[in-house]
């Protein structure tokens, strides 16, 4: 993330459930592939685009994560096809992990329309890394930021 100041709301986009946070993205023309299939590149941009208003809106917690957070791990799993005419696709976003400097974000990806329970076409981790730009070092979560992301881990499949 580079350091800027924009504000950004949480009102209309995304919204907690008992499995994660669940937001709506929009596909365009350009993520579809030769088989109308969303491009694996372009998947990964999409899960992106997911994480921000879950992270990075004005108001969360971990809002300060954006003048300085980096992606150590990524890991992304294909299930099933997500074709372009599915969008927009849902993202479930919950917290796997949460250490001193970092959290691993679990996604799953569905169709729109796609049953909460149902089996999900993609799912995916990403490993996240609390970053201090200007002294270029890793930064402690704070335990407000901790908290946040602990109230997004799963037990049993569920948000506590």
């Amino acid at each position: 993330m580079t350091e800027h100041t924009h504000v950004c709301s949480p009102e209309g986009n995304g919204r907690r459930t008992d499995t994660g946070y669940v937001v709506q993205v929009p596909v365009r023309w350009s993520d579809m592939d030769v088989y109308a299939h969303i491009n694996h590149a372009r998947m990964v941009t999409l899960i992106e685009e997911a994480r921000i208003p879950f992270l990075f809106y004005d108001g969360r917690p971990t809002a300060s994560l954006r003048e300085g957070c980096v992606v150590a791990d990524l890991h992304v799993r294909y299930r099933g096809q997500v074709r372009h005419d599915e969008g927009p696709i849902e993202v479930t976003m919950f917290v796997e992990q949460v250490r001193a400097v970092d959290f691993t974000v679990g996604y799953e990806v569905r169709p729109r329309g796609g049953a909460p329970d149902s089996r999900p076409a993609v799912t995916a981790s990403t490993q996240l890394v609390a970053f201090d730009v200007a002294g270029q070092r890793l930064r402690r979560l704070t335990p407000a930021e901790k908290d946040y992301l602990g109230s997004f881990r799963r037990v049993d499949g569920k948000l506590p």
